[in-house]
């Protein structure tokens, strides 16, 4: 159970950061906001391209994980079964 929070925490904290980064990021920097790649501001570059992999990137992990989480505690519920 402990490991699970840890997980959520863990990925609610990477999108929260990446979540509060952008704006902060305009604001401390807008000359480096302002350079354009790929006919992009980097600012949108990110928010209208790279977010929404990230999202899905955080995702996964975060799906693929909890069900390894499960797997686990699965197995450990059916060794301590079998000890009965």
């Amino acid at each position: 159970m402990r490991r699970q929070l840890g997980l959520s925490v863990a990925c609610a904290a990477t999108f929260l950061i990446a979540l509060i980064g952008m704006p902060l990021l305009n604001y401390f920097a807008p000359a480096q906001m302002a350079t354009r790649v790929a006919g992009f501001t980097l600012s949108w570059l990110i928010l209208g391209v790279l977010f929404f992999p990230f999202v899905w990137i955080i995702s996964f992990i975060f799906i693929k994980r909890s069900i390894a989480l499960e797997d686990a505690e699965v197995e450990l519920v059916q060794r301590s079964r079998e000890k009965i």
